[in-house]
């Protein structure tokens, strides 16, 4: 036998070859339908597991119309956010029978990948998309709503043809809020994102100062710009204000490296300086570091969001629904 043949992986017609039986007789063995003797079934599929072979799914799929696999898009696969509610999503699709192929990328995923990688996930056939981005826009998604259902899941989407399911950014931002005021800051500082780096983020910060100034907070603004040192480098300004008593952060690792910070320049949290985070999720939840922040519920997120799409692949004509998930307050030590 040659290289080539050794590496070529087995097909039925190998099967039906070794186990001395027709082609017909392999196929009906493999799905486990029409009519075959157990005796003959047994052959066939100790030969097939002898052989290593391995089901085409994607074929089968495709003659039955249906591949039984969705397509999940991960912006960032390093970030625990994003692993978190991709966990989510893939054990809900299991339970549903379902497999997921996912596209992911690692932090500067350009919106032309993130584009493409949708175009790919089309072309696996799969029964539907969860799309799990905070910074790809909705026009770039609303042309695969009309050709396979189409979820986005963890963040605010308020486009009329576009179903999501998120945490409620406002309802956390307020809660966050509140508890600051409910604490005596009258003078709060808010690391604001700005949309075009992430429309998450953007919601959520944007919400921090409508809720503190409706309250009466007085409201330092510090936008941030691109780049991870960018939330640092606006701590000495905001320090330079001796009014400002509370630092908002849009997630919890800006908050660790706003907290660093602090430390360096000697300033005590809680006690000289309150610092609240957003997230509440992975190593950085342990009560050990006692971050104050808002938990968003991406367990449920993912579940939600799954059985949405699953709704939708029975019936297209679903109006559209927006699923807003309410998180929970950590009121740690910070």
């Amino acid at each position: 036998m040659t290289e080539e043949k050794a590496n070529k992986a087995p097909t039925i017609i190998d099967i039906a070859r070794e186990a001395g039986v027709s082609k017909s007789a392999v196929s009906r063995a493999l799905l486990g339908q029409g009519r075959i003797s157990e005796e003959a079934r047994s052959r066939i599929l100790d030969v097939a597991q002898r052989l290593g072979y391995v089901k085409n799914a994607m074929a089968q799929g495709l003659v039955a119309q249906r591949t039984h696999t969705l397509g999940v898009l991960v912006r960032d696969a390093v970030r625990p956010f994003y692993g978190h509610l991709h966990a989510a999503l893939q054990g809900r699709a299991i339970e549903g029978g379902y497999r997921v192929v996912t596209a992911t990328g690692v932090r500067d995923f350009a919106l032309a990948e993130e584009r493409r990688a949708l175009q790919t996930l089309l072309s696996l056939r799969v029964e539907g998309l969860v799309v799990c981005s905070g910074l790809l826009p909705a026009r770039d998604i609303a042309p695969f709503v009309e050709r396979v259902p189409t979820v986005v899941a963890g963040r605010p989407e308020p486009h009329p043809a576009i179903n999501s399911v998120y945490c409620d950014e406002e309802d956390g931002a307020e809660q966050l809020v509140d508890h600051l005021v409910s604490l005596g800051h009258r003078r709060v500082a808010v690391l604001l994102v700005p949309e075009a780096l992430s429309i998450t983020q953007y919601a959520r910060t944007a919400a921090m100062v409508n809720g503190l100034r409706e309250r009466g907070v007085d409201t330092v603004v510090s936008e941030l710009t691109d780049g991870p040192e960018a939330p640092v480098e606006a701590v000495p300004a905001l320090l330079e204000d001796r009014e400002i008593t509370a630092i908002m952060c849009p997630q919890d690792d800006v908050m660790v490296s706003v907290l660093e910070r602090l430390r360096r320049a000697g300033v005590r949290v809680p006690d000289d300086m309150s610092v609240t985070g957003f997230d509440g999720i992975g190593p950085l939840a342990t009560p050990l570091l006692g971050l104050t922040t808002l938990r968003q519920p991406l367990d449920e997120v993912g579940r939600r969001a799954i059985d949405l799409l699953l709704e939708l692949r029975e019936d297209r004509s679903m109006p559209t629904r927006h699923i807003p998930l309410r998180g929970a307050l950590v009121a740690g030590n910070t």
